[in-house]
């Protein structure tokens, strides 16, 4: 096995493959990224994980696959923020939003958090607010919206809960709030072809990166640090429930 590559809202597998053969699995729960260094893959890609109702994937077992050889490549979503928290320990980010969550240009995890359905309808979802973001700077940039009614509208964005956040709700906040109908039409009118999904781009940025990299065939990982075992490290080693390879 070369690569393993979790992925979901973001990108589908189908997508994915059309650019990178790897293997594609759902997005990563507590206990994933483990399971598959495990197998000795020589890359894992992380794009979607699990989070709120599922344990997130820990960043104590990305370390362990680090340590292990394994080149773990994050971006697009809460794979952009864990290759921020742990690029200091050679977790390799590719992609706007890794690089605004590392330079701290983003703070927030619900930049990237989305509420989406099932893989059977194509993890359908809100809309992230780091695509927002990035959509309404360059309806600016096109000339379809002012400089104000976007800050505006970002903070109108910002004030929903991530699981209400969408473009037809902020466009119906934005109007309660008396921002020009004028803006309001054009920049519903120019939507449809203007809006950018970021996490998307980052995304296949992120599998470009990890083929041309392993087409390279590297040497395995190579790390500074010295993996601690803890108490909850050993836990989740011996869950039983994780059906882990021996």
């Amino acid at each position: 096995m070369t690569a393993v590559i979790f992925t979901g809202p973001t990108l589908s597998a189908e997508e994915g493959r059309a650019i990178y053969s790897a293997e594609f699995r759902p997005p990563a729960s507590r206990g994933d990224v483990y399971r598959v260094a495990r197998t000795a893959p020589k890359a894992i890609g992380i794009i979607d994980g699990y989070f709120e109702r599922v344990p997130s994937v820990w960043h104590k077992e990305i370390l362990w696959a680090m340590s292990q050889g394994i080149h773990v490549f994050g971006s697009g979503s809460i794979g952009a923020l864990r290759a921020a928290e742990l690029a200091s320990f050679g977790m390799e980010g590719v992609g706007f939003v890794f690089e605004a969550f590392r330079d701290g240009r983003l703070e927030d995890d619900d930049e990237v958090a989305v509420e989406h359905g099932p893989v059977e309808s194509g993890y359908l979802s809100t809309d992230a607010m780091v695509n927002i973001r990035v959509t309404l700077s360059a309806a600016v940039a096109a000339g379809i919206i002012c400089e104000d009614a976007s800050a505006r509208l970002v903070s109108v964005a910002k004030s929903l809960f991530f699981k209400n956040r969408s473009y037809s709700r902020i466009l119906g906040s934005a109007a309660r709030d008396g921002l020009p109908a004028s803006e309001l039409d054009a920049l519903r009118d120019w939507l449809p072809l203007g809006k950018v999904d970021q996490k998307k781009k980052d995304a296949r940025a992120m599998l470009v990166a990890m083929k041309e990299f392993l087409d390279t065939n590297p040497m395995p990982k190579s790390v500074i640090y010295s993996f601690e075992h803890t108490t909850k490290w050993d836990a989740l080693v011996n869950d039983e429930t994780l059906d882990l390879p021996r």
